[in-house]
């Protein structure tokens, strides 16, 4: 699969090339005279809630960016690749990033496209010939012409990913294929690379070319830009750490965020963590915004939603946790990693540690499928409560465990604070619960399962028999009529009492709880197993699409 390089017609290149070189002379650091309404971003970042905690919180910033003080880089985006799957990707993306660099182009923004390693194919054209007849700047930043493989913010946590293998996703057979049809094309099956993609379009009056970091920081500084967008290929790789990279325009002060979704990674599934191919490019994401800077979107330049790979058919599960008695936010994010990397898109939405009323990032909800809540008795802000309704009565699904029978409930009689508002019947109403305390800790629960007709899909593979409730056993009897009872629970000397059950709310969608989610509990397989089972349910999988064996665990913190 061929993308065509771009014919330059050189006779053309030759008359026009002087005349936009005196033009570019004259007025190179005037504002564009297409100039248009400013660039309005949703800068997110991953932000450590307490020094050392590993616990980091998703913050969205609005910024409005003025289009002449803007540039988008383009990095990388060949003709062609070694990896046959990473052509496959980088064509599905070209067209809406065309889009992207048309609608920023006409607002006055500057477009430099930097195919590195290709600058021969456009020795004669007029937007190289602009990039090097760029004034060379006077304070030129220590090695900005070298590769940067790690900035000092990087040292505080973990790579996500392992790429020492090249990260080639190809099917064996087809990538032999691939590189026998390079060869016989006269490429280097290596680095068959030599021009950017003509999927892109160069506009010759306007945009710049050049893979130079010297260059493109001159180009920076010269026309007063004091913001850069990165995006293209590949993100572990060439958009950090090229020496217009994302690492080198953070490390030396410039505004730079990434395009996140219009990005990919270099990263074979067989590798660890061994997620899949999609889940490893969220890693890098998440990596880049703790660490390096802020991310964006192209809706935010285009409207309607975040792009998204054909391929990527994962469901998107946002984990809600906020509660300081079953450590869920070591347990859950562990249990991710293990059970859902490679058939799920997962995101977290960590409490506020200095405010308790506080979920900040909840704005998620808006894109994810299922919500997975471990809240204990958060009375929020009205907005935040919102966004939690908006979700429900949208007829997404909601899987809660523990404490979620009393997560937006106030704390006895107490008021909700102003602009709060308490959700106390959103176990009846949701979870189709009836929570109204627990029995004395220190006894476990029995198990075993309720009495149905027929299996449900949850307990496909669970051994009942095996599985312990190590947290007290909570009174819900009796539960909502809507509500199916899954399994049961009992400890000496008390009626027994639903601890797993299926609910069919008045407003729609798959709905899960299990009061079962004391931290002992996640060391059995069959409660990991119960859970991945209801996940896969929620989100209409139909049952566990993956054997019981835990994956290993990605290292490092809840986000990963």
């Amino acid at each position: 699969m061929q993308m065509v390089r771009l014919n330059l017609n050189r006779s053309w290149g030759r008359i026009l090339v002087p005349a936009l070189l005196l033009l570019t002379a004259l007025g190179a650091a005037l504002p564009a005279a297409g100039a248009g309404p400013k660039l309005d971003f949703r800068l997110r970042s991953r932000v450590e809630t307490a020094p050392a905690s590993g616990r980091y919180q998703v913050v969205e910033k609005a910024e409005a960016w003025e289009p002449t003080q803007t540039a988008i880089i383009v990095c990388d985006m060949w003709d062609l690749h070694h990896c046959l799957n990473a052509v496959r990707r980088a064509s599905e993306m070209a067209p809406r990033m065309d889009q992207v660099l048309k609608t920023a182009r006409e607002r006055g923004a500057q477009i430099i496209h930097a195919p590195s390693g290709c600058m021969d194919a456009y020795q004669d054209h007029p937007a190289r010939r602009r990039a090097i007849e760029t004034p060379r700047s006077k304070s030129l930043p220590a090695e900005i012409g070298k590769w940067c493989y790690q900035i000092p913010a990087e040292e505080k946590g973990t790579y996500p990913i392992d790429q020492s293998n090249g990260g080639e996703d190809d099917d064996l057979t087809e990538h032999a294929e691939w590189a026998a049809k390079l060869k016989a094309m006269g490429r280097n099956p290596k680095a068959p690379w030599k021009s950017q993609t003509d999927l892109l379009t160069i506009v010759p009056e306007t945009d710049m070319i050049s893979d130079s970091g010297e260059e493109i920081w001159s180009i920076l500084e010269q026309r007063g830009i004091k913001n850069v967008v990165l995006l293209g290929v590949h993100l572990n790789m060439c958009v950090l750490g090229r020496p217009f990279g994302l690492r080198q325009m953070a490390k030396n002060g410039r505004n730079v965020v990434l395009m996140r979704d219009m990005t990919d990674t270099m990263y074979d599934p067989n590798s660890a963590p061994r997620v899949s191919h999609f889940t490893g490019t969220d890693l890098m994401v998440e990596h880049v915004e703790k660490f390096v800077c802020p991310t964006v979107t192209s809706d935010q330049l285009l409207g309607g939603t975040p792009a998204r790979f054909q391929g990527d058919k994962r469901p998107h599960v946002v984990f809600v946790i906020a509660e300081d008695e079953y450590k869920t936010e070591t347990t859950l994010p562990v249990f991710a990693s293990s059970q859902l990397g490679r058939d799920y898109h997962v995101s977290y939405v960590l409490g506020n540690l200095e405010e308790r009323n506080d979920l900040p990032g909840l704005g998620i909800l808006a894109v994810a499928d299922a919500a997975v809540v471990s809240v204990r008795r958060r009375v929020l802000p009205d907005p935040q409560l919102a966004a939690i309704r908006a979700f429900v009565t949208g007829g997404k699904s909601v899987i809660g465990i523990r404490t979620a029978s009393h997560a937006f409930a106030a704390s006895g009689n107490k008021a909700a604070p102003a602009g709060h508002t308490s959700w106390g019947t959103f176990d009846a109403e949701v979870l189709g619960g009836n929570y109204h305390g627990h029995h004395k800790a220190g006894e476990k629960v029995v198990v075993e399962p309720a009495p149905t007709d027929s299996p449900h899909p949850i307990c496909q593979g669970v051994d009942v028999a095996k599985l312990v409730g190590h947290g007290s056993l909570y009174k819900v009897s009796p539960i909502a009529k809507t509500a199916t009872p899954l399994l049961n629970g009992t400890i000496p000397g008390q009626p027994s009492e639903p601890i797993a059950w299926v609910n069919a709310p008045a407003t729609g969608g798959r709905v899960f709880y299990t009061s079962l989610g004391h931290v002992d509990d996640f060391a059995d397989p069959q409660f990991n197993r119960l859970l991945r089972n209801a996940v896969d349910w929620a989100c209409g999988r139909g049952g566990p699409s993956v054997d019981t064996v835990e994956r290993k665990a990605v290292v490092g913190s809840p986000e990963k």
